[in-house]
């Protein structure tokens, strides 16, 4: 495929090295050589000094004939207008960063389809579904929902209260079993898990299951003994933590801790008609947050531009007794690092907005691609479509690429585990985990 990605910060940064290991025909464009600095150097892409809303930059950058064009920029117009230009040239399809919430009404998508923009994405909202649905379960790392929750993927670190530890997994998953593992990470290692592997203490696994079993889930991993978010601290009042406020159940009490007056200001603007609490303070000043009943708060999220001062908020919140942290990193070489301290869910905005765009390359019914940075894996429902070469053999025949793992599919709405004898039929939503990137190889088994 031809992509042009306009703007050359985190987030075309973090794309355009996803592109290269893709070995995708890739220009970065941005007005700003020192953000371009060696970048052609460091990843297989063609670098373009200039603006992403000029004609003549995006002529050369070969928008006449591209097949995607993501405006990444920290500017919101100039994004929208960039797509526009491309997709009068002759660009196939494009796909805007924008801020602006009122955009992602599903009302405005032929809206904006006409105006040449197919696709938009605000990573800040992205980022609140999953610090939402974290909060939801507090024993947790992270989940991941299928087909509108007939699926689902949970990641969990298991302590030694895990009733299934040190036993093969064949003897564990079998074919009438209510979960598999689809991953296992270890000692800052990935591993797709045979019949003879075994789950250990420290281990991030990642289960497959479906929704009636998830208190099933719980019990076995010893986690039950976890108390249920209800109080909820967060540090920094950026847009993110305006997104979480919005959206969390309202049987959660929030308090937003906000470093600048003026924002704390804008924040009680923004959060007039929602339950929260705005707090003007230093969230890492452990005074403050004895003060603010940190003893009674389960869960703690940091979401300030710091990637080094969120981890370390976290890490004091855990030693004042909060059981669930979640810590913002925006640094990817930081992640194992603040997986290896315990931190809790790590929440990345430009891999998930990269997920979102990566979706889009994949030749394929594809959707609700989720990047899991801790397990350097993608997750994505694929469509079986009629006489695909999924539905000739059962799964077990099909020589799946090393590293792909089925495992579920959602068939008339109703969720079920894949094992090696399941026959996959046209129409299936089919789960699929993927170590080290390998969706677009996988895309040809369901065309």
């Amino acid at each position: 495929m031809k992509i042009i990605i306009g703007g050359a910060g985190a987030v075309g940064t973090h794309l355009s090295k996803l592109l290269s290991k893709d070995h995708q025909d890739c220009v970065l464009i941005d007005d700003d050589l020192a953000r371009l600095g060696d970048l052609d150097n460091k990843y297989d892409i063609m670098t373009l000094h200039g603006s992403p809303t000029s004609i003549r930059t995006l002529k050369d950058a070969g928008a006449e004939h591209a097949d995607l064009y993501v405006g990444v920029s920290p500017e919101e117009s100039i994004n929208m207008n960039s797509c526009i230009i491309a997709h009068a040239l002759g660009t196939k399809k494009t796909v805007a960063r924008i801020d602006n919430f009122e955009y992602l009404s599903p009302s405005l998508k032929p809206f904006f389809e006409k105006m040449g923009i197919n696709s938009l994405i605000y990573p800040e909202v992205l980022a609140a579904i999953d610090i939402t649905n974290g909060l939801k379960m507090s024993w947790v790392r992270q989940r991941w929902d299928v087909h509108g929750g007939a699926l689902v993927m949970l990641g969990i670190k298991l302590r030694a209260t895990c009733e299934i530890l040190n036993q093969p997994l064949k003897n564990l998953c079998g074919p009438d079993d209510p979960y598999h593992i689809v991953a296992i990470k270890r000692d800052g290692e990935t591993l797709v898990p045979g019949g003879n592997d075994e789950l250990r203490v420290g281990d991030l696994a990642y289960f497959m299951t479906t929704r009636e079993y998830i208190p099933y889930i719980r019990k076995i991993v010893g986690k039950e003994h976890y108390t249920d978010v209800k109080n909820v601290i967060v540090m920094g009042g950026g847009k993110t933590a305006v997104r979480v406020a919005l959206t969390i159940p309202d049987y959660m009490n929030l308090k937003i801790i906000e470093n600048d007056e003026q924002r704390c200001e804008r924040l009680n603007e923004l959060l007039n008609d929602v339950d929260a609490m705005v707090i003007h303070g230093d969230g890492r000043d452990i005074g403050l947050l004895q003060e603010e009943g940190i003893q009674t708060t389960q869960a703690f999220v940091a979401l300030t531009g710091n990637t080094e001062t969120n981890i370390l908020a976290c890490l004091t919140a855990k030693r004042l007794g909060v059981r669930k942290t979640i810590a913002m990193v925006e640094n990817l070489d930081y992640v194992d690092m603040a997986e290896s301290l315990d931190i809790g869910t790590i929440i990345n905005k430009k891999t998930l907005a990269a997920s979102h765009i990566y979706q889009m390359m994949i030749d394929g019914d594809v959707s609700n691609v989720r990047s899991l940075m801790m397990v350097d894996s993608d997750v994505a429902e694929f469509v079986a479509a009629e006489g695909s070469k999924v539905t000739r053999k059962s799964v077990k025949d099909l020589g799946l690429p090393f590293g792909v793992t089925i495992g579920g599919l959602v068939r008339n709405d109703q969720g079920i585990l894949v094992n090696g004898n399941t026959q996959i039929q046209a129409g299936d939503s089919v789960m699929v985990f993927c170590h080290e990137h390998n969706l677009k190889k996988l895309a040809k088994y369901f065309k």
